[in-house]
């Protein structure tokens, strides 16, 4: 884990690759527990059976909005960011669902530090993210995430 308190700090990474996360287990209950929090019941998440007749998978897959939400715990596992008075999440862009994650099956990220800006008091942050599929090795999201953080003087 890379240990962040400051701009200086951030500048040193610039261009490089941060590290990798530990993997998450994406379990059908984690699926349920989104679906009911997001009022996203959808079949093709939810309904076990009908995903073995019907869908091309032959199982439920996880909402890919869940695969992003994974984003922040999997972001605080490459890089601990400290001496801070607040951070925010600014934006995405590029986002792109890659290939679905089936239930029951592994994700973790890898992120680049792609740019840096120092904008009077706020340090803005572009992290190429790439959330991976364990068992395939595929990617399930890749994008550009924006963080602002403002440091203690």
């Amino acid at each position: 884990m890379i240990s962040i308190n400051s701009y200086e700090d951030f500048a040193q990474y610039v261009g490089q690759k941060l590290g990798q996360s530990q993997a998450i287990h994406v379990t059908q209950e984690r699926i349920n527990q989104f679906a009911d929090a997001t009022i996203d019941h959808q079949w093709i998440h939810v309904d076990e059976e009908r995903c073995r007749r019907e869908s091309p998978f032959g199982q439920t897959i996880a909402h890919g909005y869940l695969t992003l939400s994974l984003l922040p715990v999997m972001w605080n596992q490459i890089v601990e960011v400290g001496n801070l008075e607040r951070q925010m999440n600014y934006g995405m862009d590029k986002l792109k669902f890659a290939q679905p994650v089936l239930s029951g099956q592994h994700v973790y990220m890898t992120a680049k530090l792609e740019e840096l800006l120092n904008l009077r008091g706020a340090i803005k942050t572009t992290v190429h993210i790439t959330i991976w599929i364990e068992e395939t090795r595929k990617k399930a999201v890749d994008g550009l995430a924006t963080f602002v953080y403002y440091f203690k003087q």
